[in-house]
């Protein structure tokens, strides 16, 4: 099983972040008490700027969650048909080599599904398998890689697509001034990100990516009000924990530990670390909880800077970067972890 390649692409309307902070302060108006709080907030999360799927403009004027949803449906069309095509050309395949298709997103629903839609749109083949999957959110990158690589090792002569559109902004609630959304307003972004994985017997000329070795899903019971949304007639309304970060110290490193040493290995063996950019606080209690010291998270820490944290997309975008600026010598050996609602944490376990 071994990962083809890892595109993304982002909807044309870039905004630094101070543009945002006042679009925002505009945006709540007499509601926010205290300006001046969001602009720290949105100063600390360590976000340069973000793309948006809409013009700042547009946004005060959405009638509801109805109308917002139907722009994450024609949105995540136009990204997800640029990603994928991208992903193909550098797999070196072809769109009719596509055998299974997964999609996931956390910030908009359709049915048909977007995969569906897609088929028809990109003249995709009609035999495709289709595997839709909505509620896994930030895990849903190395969720996805997982899902996929099993598919690939029981057909080991086909291709598999991962697709992940995560239009965060259409989640934008007018009326929840809670810490949560106050963050997310400052922290989140819009993107897409395909993955194409191959089993073992496809042939491609390409230049390709990383082997998976293993993967891991874990699960933390009891803890499924850490993070996710509240969903009610005005949408997605964020959920957002602060015992995320200590949930990270306490369990990442023996998880991390006792995947690898079931495979014979340990942290030290790891010589890449593609990791979700959850933000400041998880991405350091990541470094803390695993004793990084060497600048082993900069991919993800520069993704963040560059486009927000992307959700689903967001470890997608991170293993694009190390693809294609920042690949470690052959044989190396990595890990690519997300986490997410549940709480849960998937590992993927690769050699480069």
């Amino acid at each position: 099983m071994q990962i083809l390649s890892a595109t993304s692409a982002f909807p044309q309307n870039y905004y630094r972040q101070q543009d945002m902070e006042t679009a925002l302060e505009q945006y709540w108006g007499d509601q926010l008490p205290h300006p001046e709080a969001l602009r720290r907030l949105h100063r600390q999360v360590g976000v340069d700027g973000r793309h948006l799927a809409l013009t700042m403009e547009q946004y005060p004027e959405l009638a509801g969650w109805g109308e917002a949803n139907d722009h994450w449906i024609r949105v995540a069309q136009d990204l997800g048909e640029c990603a994928i095509k991208r992903a193909v050309v550098q797999a070196g395949l072809d769109l009719t080599d596509l055998h299974a298709f997964f999609f996931t997103s956390v910030t908009g629903i359709a049915s048909p599904s977007i995969e569906a839609r897609l088929v028809n749109r990109m003249g995709l083949s009609p035999t495709i398998r289709r595997i839709p999957m909505f509620g896994l959110g930030c895990v849903a990158g190395a969720a996805g890689i997982s899902r996929a690589a099993d598919y690939v090792r029981a057909y080991p002569d086909q291709a598999a697509v991962l697709l992940s559109v995560e239009l965060c902004s259409l989640t934008l609630q007018r009326n929840d001034l809670s810490m949560a959304n106050l963050i997310s307003a400052g922290l989140f972004g819009d993107g897409a990100a395909a993955v194409i994985l191959g089993g073992a017997q496809l042939e491609t000329n390409a230049a390709c990516g990383p082997k998976i070795l293993a993967t891991r899903s874990i699960f933390y019971p009891e803890t499924e009000d850490m993070m996710g949304w509240n969903i009610s007639e005005r949408g997605f309304e964020i959920v957002l924990s602060r015992e995320v970060p200590n949930l990270i110290r306490r369990q990442l490193a023996h998880d991390v530990d006792a995947f690898l040493d079931d495979h014979g290995y340990s942290r030290a063996h790891i010589g890449n670390w593609v990791l979700h950019t959850g933000g400041p606080k998880v991405l350091e209690a990541v470094e803390e909880a695993l004793d990084f010291k060497n600048g082993e998270l900069n991919a993800s820490w520069e993704s963040l800077r560059r486009v927000g944290n992307l959700s689903s997309a967001s470890v997608l975008v991170v293993l694009e970067e190390v693809m294609k600026n920042r690949r470690p010598a052959r044989g190396t050996l990595g890990l690519l972890a997300a986490m997410g609602p549940g709480f849960c944490s998937e590992l993927v376990l690769l050699e480069w």
